[in-house]
């Protein structure tokens, strides 16, 4: 609505930016002008927002972290140490999201649990029920299990992605999967060399017969 988004502006500006002095607002708050666009233009100027009048989420979105600023300034000392309470509740979430986090190992439950486990895996009892979890695992398997694999760094931004989501944090996203995909493909295609390397060996040294005046197996 644009009787509210003008307010929402003259509010910010009151309230929290305050880049005007009281007496310089007047054209911002007239927001039944004609001429208010203008003064709003002129004002995203003076405020060095980066955005033109035409794209307005932005620019809501960049006043908003403008006041966000302003704000924090102002009281810095009674912010600087407080946690948001949906982040105290995020944490609390994430952590019944993970019952293995506090995973008690000698609760007679959780022994119960990997018993019952060994019997339907068929593993064979062991006093100690926790070299029980290891038996289905080859010595190879764990050593593998262990390499951290080390790749070379690679910057995103001189790939091209070919298309735009029009989300930065997306676009990046895509960049990562579509260098994984090509990282696959070049397996692919070393396997397939391989595999043309060993059919040319067996037939690079065919077996000549007389009798049939041909080469050939």
């Amino acid at each position: 609505d644009e009787t509210e988004f003008r307010n929402f502006i003259v509010w910010l500006e009151d309230q929290k930016i305050r880049h005007y002095k009281i007496e310089d607002r007047g054209n911002l708050r007239n927001i039944h002008s004609d001429d208010w666009p203008k003064s709003f233009e002129k004002y995203m100027k003076d405020v060095n927002c980066p955005f033109k009048i035409q794209e307005r989420q932005e620019t809501v979105d960049w006043l908003l972290g403008l006041a966000v600023r302003l704000e924090y300034g102002d009281n810095a000392d009674k912010y600087k140490d407080s946690t948001p309470d949906g982040a105290k509740n995020a944490d609390n979430t994430a952590k019944n999201a993970e019952p293995l986090i506090n995973l008690d190992v000698n609760n007679p439950d959780f022994k119960a649990g990997v018993m019952a486990l060994a019997n339907l895996l068929q593993i064979q009892r062991h006093d100690d029920y926790l070299v029980m979890l290891k038996e289905r695992l080859t010595q190879d398997a764990i050593a593998k299990a262990s390499q951290s694999k080390e790749g070379l760094p690679v910057a995103l931004e001189k790939h091209i992605l070919g298309f735009d989501t029009g989300d930065a944090v997306i676009n990046e996203a895509a960049q990562i999967l579509r260098l994984l995909h090509i990282e696959e493909l070049r397996e692919l295609q070393t396997k397939i060399n391989e595999a043309i390397v060993a059919v040319q060996a067996i037939i690079a040294d065919p077996k000549t017969d007389h009798r049939l005046g041909k080469v050939g197996r």
